[in-house]
């Protein structure tokens, strides 16, 4: 019996969106579009069902983490990637001014 493979994040610049992959299968995004060092998130969506619970905390987290790695800010026009930030006071000062 295998067990299933820990979720993976990556940035997929060429599409504007940060993936989460289980193994081989995309089963969510985030995308963003981007101006310079400023990381405008338009639209998060993870598949639906038990089995992906808490996997848009996963990937909002991750992405963030890779804007903060690059020095950059964040606009979070998506409400799913707003709420989150709300909810992890942590990451607010990735916010833009202004935004």
């Amino acid at each position: 019996m295998t067990t299933p493979s820990e979720p993976t994040v990556r940035d997929d610049p060429e599409h504007s969106r940060f993936e989460i992959l289980e193994g081989d299968q995309r089963v969510g995004i985030a995308a963003y579009t981007r101006a310079g060092d400023r990381w405008t998130f338009t639209h998060t969506e993870v598949e639906t069902g038990d089995e992906h619970h808490g996997l848009g905390g996963r990937l909002v987290r991750a992405a963030l983490d890779d804007v903060r790695a690059a020095g950059g800010t964040v606009v979070p026009q998506c409400p799913f990637v707003a709420g989150w930030i709300e909810r992890h006071p942590g990451y607010r000062d990735l916010v833009a001014t202004g935004a």
